[in-house]
């Protein structure tokens, strides 16, 4: 698998969309369909609501990373995807919980994110992952979340390899999310404390680029599927982790800052685009981003694949109706989608119709 791409993975955009409709939509939607009956029994009226909500509102976090799944071995495809959406609805409802917690307090954040490195370490770290918070019983909902991310991993032949680099990914997820969620006068200092502990390992980003990159879980949904195969080597395994971390899953995030500025600007809400100093670094430094994600994307098996993983990004953002309500935003994107590939605007065109027939994505 290291070095002999697996052929049944797609490698161009209309047999991607094909099997994204065919194979990956349909398992997503049975696997939230599963996970919303559960939430509906929620015995919490406010828990149960944001566990709702957060399905609801991004169900598409569910969809574009079980595009993942495609790269499992197929078998082993139904597996990946169930942990993806387990794994995925964990982020997104706890991303509601502290988007809407009165108290702000770093300890219940980190609390209920130690949820999300159980999930990868085979754990239950802690019996209450809501013990530090008001609202606490949802009737064993995030405890199943968890349970389930264990069940599939355990059936997957070579999680081993990458559990490391994968809890590595988790942590800095969950580091971002409590110090982004703090009050507002202690939330920038943290996050600079805590870029001084990577800068050296990282020493072409920003502080806000770094802080970026760790906002996403795709590196961690490539590395559940690599670990459905048998083979694998470690220089595969490193590999990853730099083609992924920081630029694919930074081009990721700050794709998804810039286009939501208008709206966090008016809801106070922080986004990392606001720290570029001016319009011309922004579209500078995030062209740079996509460059680099895709020259590394060629390092990895079935390259294609990765290549069009950076194209449908910036497809399906710079496709967003948001995009048109901001005029800089509409220039950087118009300068972000210039000769860009035939398979960018493929994937701008599918999520442009998505976007008007009024689902979001």
């Amino acid at each position: 698998m290291d070095t002999i791409a697996a052929p049944h993975v797609p490698e161009h955009p209309i047999s991607l969309m094909r099997d994204i409709y065919k194979k990956i939509l349909p398992e997503v939607h049975l696997q939230l369909d599963i996970w919303k009956r559960k939430a509906e029994r929620i015995p919490d009226a406010e828990l149960r609501h944001q566990a709702l909500a957060s399905m609801t509102s991004k169900q598409f976090h569910c969809e574009g990373g079980g595009v993942y799944a495609l790269v499992a071995r197929p078998d082993r495809l139904p597996s990946v995807v169930r942990f993806i959406v387990a794994y995925q609805t964990i982020s997104d409802y706890l991303d509601n919980l502290c988007d809407r917690s009165v108290s702000l307090d770093e300890a219940n954040f980190r609390q209920l994110h130690q949820s999300m490195i159980d999930a990868v370490t085979g754990t239950f770290s802690i019996d209450n992952y809501y013990q530090l918070q008001a609202n606490q019983e949802d009737g064993g909902y995030l405890r199943a979340l968890v349970q389930t991310c264990h069940d599939t991993l355990a059936l997957l032949p070579n999680y081993d390899l990458y559990k490391d680099n994968i809890r590595t990914l988790c942590e800095l997820y969950c580091d971002l999310q409590v110090y982004k969620h703090i009050a507002l006068d202690k939330r920038e200092q943290a996050l600079h404390t805590w870029w001084e502990k990577h800068r050296e390992r990282f020493p072409e980003l920003e502080w806000y680029e770094f802080a970026a990159a760790t906002g996403s879980t795709l590196g961690i949904f490539y590395y559940v599927a690599l670990a459905s195969y048998e083979e694998g080597t470690e220089d595969l395994n490193d590999t990853v982790f730099d083609v992924y971390f920081p630029y694919i899953q930074g081009l990721h995030i700050l794709l998804d800052y810039l286009i939501d500025q208008k709206e966090d600007r008016e809801e106070g809400e922080l986004n990392f685009c606001f720290y570029y100093p001016s319009k011309e670094e922004k579209l500078q430094r995030i062209e740079w981003i996509t460059r680099q994600a895709r020259k590394k994307a060629s390092q990895l098996p079935n390259a294609p694949f990765h290549r069009m993983m950076v194209e449908g990004l910036l497809g399906m953002y710079l496709s967003s109706p948001k995009v048109k309500e901001q005029d800089d935003v509409l220039q950087i994107s118009r300068h972000l989608l210039k000769r860009r590939k035939l398979s960018t605007w493929f994937f701008f065109l599918n999520a442009w119709y998505i976007h008007r027939k009024g689902r979001k994505i």
